[in-house]
């Protein structure tokens, strides 16, 4: 079973639905058969390469709301986050570009380190506060999961894998997805959201049981 997982590292949504999922999949009975694949998506694709804001300051102005507004917003998705053993800090939150993020994600991923590296940038950015789009920054993170630091270099110095970022994000749309996380079962079953995990299991079972069914009418 494949499980393909569409995911921006500013998205504190995202954090929490791999969370609920991973809970979900420690209970699915066939979890050893599972392969998780990350896929990019930019969550604020038209925030300026280079513009730093606090995300208070950034979401106020995006939404039409007050910075009060927001903060009351975050201090709930704070809770929640909590809940699933993670220590939001969006006081040290800066809302950035994340395509050179993911571009390295995809580096990562052809080293069989995409997970380790999924998890590390998210945590960076929602957990310590970290900068996303600082180069030094991304080479840092990445280097501590494995990732030469010389290739990281040389991916953030030139255009590498910008298209198969592009392309996840396309993929994403065609498939009638328009925000993240997104959860992609075997191209048969889709979970938009950081669902319970109740909801993640459900979309598990079912999927493992369809595709049992041909098996069994075969024999």
């Amino acid at each position: 079973m494949k499980i393909e997982i569409w995911s921006d590292f500013v998205c504190p949504w995202c954090y929490i639905g791999k969370r609920r999922f991973e809970k979900a999949l420690a209970r699915f009975d066939g979890a050893n058969e599972v392969e998780v694949v990350w896929r990019s998506f930019q969550l604020h694709p038209d925030q300026p390469k280079g513009a730093r804001q606090p995300l208070a300051e950034a979401i106020a102005a995006k939404m039409g709301s007050t910075v009060e507004q927001v903060r009351a917003m975050n201090a709930q998705i704070t809770e929640l986050a909590a809940a699933e053993g993670l220590a939001y800090d969006f006081d040290r939150y800066t809302l950035v570009n994340t395509f050179d993020a993911h571009r390295l994600a995809h580096l990562a991923a052809s080293l069989g380190l995409g997970p380790e590296l999924h998890e590390r940038l998210l945590r960076a950015q929602l957990v310590e506060g970290e900068v996303l789009e600082d180069p030094e920054t991304l080479i840092r993170l990445a280097a501590e999961v494995g990732v030469p630091e010389a290739k990281a270099r040389r991916v953030l110095e030139s255009d590498a894998y910008a298209r198969d970022v592009e392309a996840d994000i396309r993929e994403l749309v065609g498939l009638g997805g328009s925000g993240v996380p997104f959860f992609v079962i075997d191209r048969a079953i889709g979970v938009s959201g950081a669902q319970p995990v109740e909801v993640f299991l459900r979309a598990l079972d079912t999927t493992r049981d369809r595709e049992a069914q041909p098996a069994a009418a075969a024999r």
